[in-house]
């Protein structure tokens, strides 16, 4: 079938006039941007033009919810970054409910009013896209959320009369004050230290220290991978000069930012 009948046909089977279908099938067309292709045939198009012809067969129909299952999968990544944009597009014109199923935490995190992170079938999460970002539930949504994803490092909790410090395997931060109260109950204890790359900055005179293993160019910003202690971390920083890997550098971890879970049970600490 042309693209216009693989379209129309579901309205066909359903017994609507003619001039309806038509209407349909032109308005959608025009929303996808696909009217030029309606005569074509399947082998004709390309495998993003082929994507929009079965959102359009489902938009025709006008449904309540639309449903997609990985609908970017197939697609080379400088198409999936074009179709999403489309979908973003046509939701908001639309104004339905989306329903969007993926492995892909960009088409997520880009796309998603509200994300339901699962695991092995169970919810660990549901929240909006920077809520999961910035207050996970558990280590699995903090490591699957982000890229790169989370620092996450385990140590134990010391209390003093200075206050509370966090040892992980030489690696050594002093606990925020503002999260003293919360983390009382772990004095003497395991926890685990959760900290996004871009709070991790390389800053002279800070008392940490790593050593550089690997050095990302991404071209605005740079990936930097270190041992701090016995852990490894990655910092996402906007610019490196003069730093080669093997070097020992400063870094300053945001404690303020840091985000505390249990070491039991993984799931997040207030």
């Amino acid at each position: 079938m042309s693209v216009y009948e693989n379209m129309a046909f579901g309205l066909k089977l359903r017994k609507m006039p003619k001039s309806e279908i038509d209407s349909r099938v032109r308005e959608a067309a025009a929303m996808l941007g696909i009217t030029e292709y309606l005569e074509r045939k399947p082998k004709a198009l390309s495998g993003g033009q082929r994507q929009r012809v079965a959102v359009g067969r489902a938009i025709v129909r006008r449904p309540k919810a639309f449903l997609f299952d990985e609908p970017l999968s197939n697609l080379d990544a400088k198409m999936r970054v074009q179709m999403r944009t489309e979908i973003i597009k046509l939701h908001h014109r639309l104004q339905s409910t989306m329903i969007y199923v993926t492995h892909d935490q960009v088409e997520a995190m880009t796309m998603g009013d509200r994300i339901v992170v699962m695991k092995d079938g169970l919810i660990q999460q549901v929240a909006p896209p920077l809520e999961l970002y910035h207050r996970p539930a558990n280590l699995f949504v903090a490591g699957f959320i982000g890229s790169p994803p989370m620092n996450v490092i385990r140590g134990k909790l010391t209390s003093s009369a200075a206050g509370l410090t966090f040892d992980g395997g030489g690696l050594t931060l002093t606990v925020d004050p503002a999260h003293r109260d919360l983390l009382a109950r772990y004095a003497g204890g395991e926890i685990v230290l959760g900290i996004r790359p871009e709070n991790i900055a390389v800053e002279p005179g800070a008392t940490a220290q790593g050593k550089v293993e690997v050095i990302e160019q991404m071209g605005a910003e740079v990936f930097l991978y270190a041992t701090a202690g016995a852990s490894h971390v990655i910092a996402r920083i906007p610019e490196l000069s003069g730093v080669k890997v093997g070097d020992t550098i400063p870094l300053r971890f945001g404690m303020d930012k840091v985000r505390w879970f249990d070491a039991a049970s993984s799931q997040a600490v207030g």
